[in-house]
């Protein structure tokens, strides 16, 4: 029974080795001549200025089921150009809208600074009557002054009196001391107070 077995094993044994073999010799004589030959085919399509992938897909696309196929394909990227040129234009009049907002815009900012322009000219002239207005007054007060200088303490004491007490203070804050001390004399002692409480805040 031993002798049996190992029998048995030792045919196994050589059945693998055969079915090895034969694979080798598979190998050996038709793919190593198969991948030999391509080689030399490629090395002198090479050499002949040949590209061996375009003339193979040239022979693909002539093929009756691969011409449906580059039918279908072309329809599909035809649909795709189409989809792709709505996408475009859909952009273009987006980018139009913006171009228009954007002219309109400028447009309002233009008007805008025209209108603020015209406002600072109006302000710079308005600054300049009340300049002008201011340097007038300046004078008058300079001439009104100098002119209640010249009258006695007697006859300007009245008239100060009769102004308003905005008037009455700046005429007599802008009076020398010597010619405000006799006014102030001939004044009512109220009135006196009053002014000199009013100049002195």
């Amino acid at each position: 029974m031993a002798r049996n077995s190992k029998l048995q094993t030792d045919e196994k044994i050589v059945e693998k080795k055969k079915g090895t073999r034969l694979f080798q010799e598979v190998l050996l004589w038709t793919l190593i001549p198969l991948l030999f030959t391509t080689m030399v085919l490629l090395i002198i399509a090479y050499v002949a200025d040949v590209n061996v992938f375009d003339k193979a897909k040239e022979w693909t696309q002539s093929l009756p089921f691969t011409a449906e196929k580059q039918v279908d394909d072309e329809k599909g990227s035809d649909l795709i150009i189409e989809e792709r040129v709505v996408e475009l234009q859909a952009k273009i009049q987006e980018k139009e809208a913006e171009l228009f907002k954007l002219q309109e815009d400028l447009a309002k900012s233009a008007d805008e600074k025209k209108s603020l322009l015209d406002e600072q000219k109006s302000l710079l002239a308005q600054i300049e009557a009340l300049k002008t207005e201011k340097d007038d007054y300046k004078r008058d007060m300079k001439e009104i002054i100098s002119t209640f200088e010249k009258m006695s303490a007697k006859s300007a004491a009245p008239v100060i009196t009769k102004m308003s007490d905005a008037e009455a203070i700046q005429l007599l804050s802008n009076l020398k001391p010597e010619v405000l001390a006799p006014i102030l004399e001939k004044m009512s002692p109220e009135d006196a107070a009053k002014y000199t409480s009013l100049m002195t805040k």
